[in-house]
């Protein structure tokens, strides 16, 4: 089995010399290399007295060496063939979009240009129709799962999303959004890009849905600075790979410990919702199910006839606290000054040592440790209850966080915390939670979308629990120790509401003067 000894190179900017040079004394020193990729700007504004020696074959570049197009109009006259051609012996001008397939099998799609929003794109960009061609070409191969290398010059958008700092470069504004979707779409196992002047290694993501699709190989995004800059940033990366046809599929899947979650997730869930507008009214009486061992999911209908089970649920009585608790509204320990609204099954109360002043508890009045333990009316209540302070928190133009940890705790306390709607999106929100989670390492998985947390934790089952005001939720089933402020510590964080001091809800507490009054 053929491993490939590859090499990738930022912007070389005419800078051949110093490139072949680095490029001899690497091979000189490690070996030799199957071929040289360069991203970026191949050409620069004083390429050509260096370039000359090589177009004449009075010098000859010492690998096969495999280059993008151009990226502005001053290059575009180095590339006569805008399809692909041989520029010099030894190097080679892919094109502008396509798929290389080398002998050894290995797959290498390419995107010359910057993004453009014109068409048809001028010779140094790409369009959207550009990527929609490149992506239909490939996505229509049979048993198609991915790509093992793509190659384009700018970064994708979003990419330090879930991620390690990309320094300076901030990836939300910095980069394309066609390249992003087009690296969604075709799963490449190393993605390479540069123009940013910048080295930057991200974390490797999954491909996959996890909990809901089977596990896929993990993708990881290179970028690479200028050849020969002063900064010594890395422009060279070595790397060797076994092309994706050849591998043995459990290990093509193996995800790594430091694995995150997909960066291009939140324009990929768009791009689903343009494509299938009638899903909700067409299956109006599914749901997803899933078996949380088995990690894939069947739709089947949930109606409660067509699952064997006519008898209408018997309603559960709560289960007594083996000793005093402090959230059982009949209790003695219950702090009675902190209500603010009492149900038939839940009560509203104000939290002692608020991360806020309006964070406030929905917590049942009989006596049940977490959310899968709830009888029907109970469960049924605590919606209305979220349904109403969304109401409420909205009119304050605030969007609420709830989360639970049903960990070291024996009365299930619904913990809602409001942040500002001009401060943070929902996406924002999720990213801290996740990235946070991951710097734990805590997995923290997005339960899909028409799925509730009974689905996916028995009773009993230790776990910590995030859910939005849009009804996206994120879920970790506790193994071992977990952080007890970790739900605080992500909200007061720099990255939310900036209130590192308040992690701790010891440190907050207020006289019971002022907490009487506030409820």
């Amino acid at each position: 089995r053929a491993v490939s000894c590859r090499l990738a190179c930022g912007d070389v900017e005419g800078r051949l010399e110093a490139l072949f040079g680095r490029v001899r004394a690497i091979q000189g020193k490690s070996g030799r290399f199957d071929m040289l990729l360069c991203v970026g700007n191949f050409f620069g504004s004083t390429s050509e007295t260096e370039w000359a020696e090589y177009r004449t074959g009075a010098k000859k570049a010492p690998i096969p060496t495999y280059v993008l197009g151009a990226n502005d109009q001053e290059t575009v006259s180095y590339f006569p063939d805008i399809s692909g051609c041989e520029l010099a012996e030894n190097i080679t001008y892919l094109g502008r979009r396509g798929l290389y397939s080398g002998t050894s099998g290995l797959q290498i799609a390419y995107l010359s240009g910057t993004e453009t929003q014109d068409e048809p794109a001028p010779a140094y960009s790409f369009s959207a129709k550009d990527v929609a061609e490149l992506k239909t070409s490939l996505l229509s191969t049979p048993n198609f799962k991915g790509v093992d290398i793509l190659l384009t010059s700018p970064w994708p958008r979003d990419v330090g999303t879930f991620a390690n700092s990309a320094g300076e470069i901030d990836t939300k504004k910095c980069g394309s959004k066609l390249v992003s979707d087009l690296a969604a779409s075709l799963k490449p196992r190393y993605h390479f890009a540069a123009l940013e002047k910048a080295y930057y290694e991200r974390l490797p993501y999954r491909n996959h849905t996890v909990l809901q699709e089977t596990p896929q190989h993990v993708s990881r995004f290179i970028a690479l600075a200028d050849v020969g800059n002063t900064s010594k940033k890395k422009y060279l990366y070595a790397f060797s790979i076994v092309p994706m046809s050849l591998m043995d599929p459990a290990e093509l899947v193996k995800q790594p410990q430091d694995v995150t979650e997909n960066p291009y997730r939140k324009s990929r869930k768009e791009a689903q919702k343009t494509k299938a507008p009638l899903c909700a009214e067409e299956e109006p009486a599914c749901q997803f199910f899933f078996d949380l061992n088995k990690h894939q999911g069947k739709k089947r209908p949930s109606d409660e006839k067509e699952r064997g089970n006519s008898q209408p649920k018997q309603a559960k009585k709560p289960p007594q606290p083996t000793g005093p608790c402090w959230f059982c509204l009949a209790s003695p320990e219950v702090e009675k000054h902190l209500v603010v609204s009492i149900g038939t099954h839940c009560y509203l109360a104000l939290a002692k040592g608020g991360l806020l002043p309006d964070h406030v508890l929905i917590l049942p009045i009989g006596h049940y440790q977490s959310v899968v333990d709830l009888s029907s009316e109970v469960v049924e209540e605590v919606t209305k209850y979220k349904s109403a302070l969304k109401e409420f928190f909205r009119s304050k133009g605030k969007r609420y966080v709830l989360f639970e940890r049903n960990y070291r705790s024996q009365h299930l306390q619904l913990q809602v915390i409001p942040l500002p709607l001009d401060h943070c999106t929902s996406e924002d929100i999720k990213e801290s939670f996740i990235v946070q989670a991951q710097e734990q390492q805590i997995e923290l998985l997005e339960i899909p979308e028409h799925s509730d947390i009974t689905q996916v934790a028995q009773p009993g089952t230790p776990y910590f629990y995030v859910e939005l005001d849009t009804g996206e939720k994120l879920f970790h089933r506790i193994r071992g120790r977990f952080p007890l402020h970790f739900g605080r510590s992500v909200l007061a964080s720099e990255a939310l509401l900036a209130l590192p001091q308040r992690a701790d809800w010891r440190r907050c507490a207020a006289e019971r003067a002022e907490e009487a009054a506030q409820a």
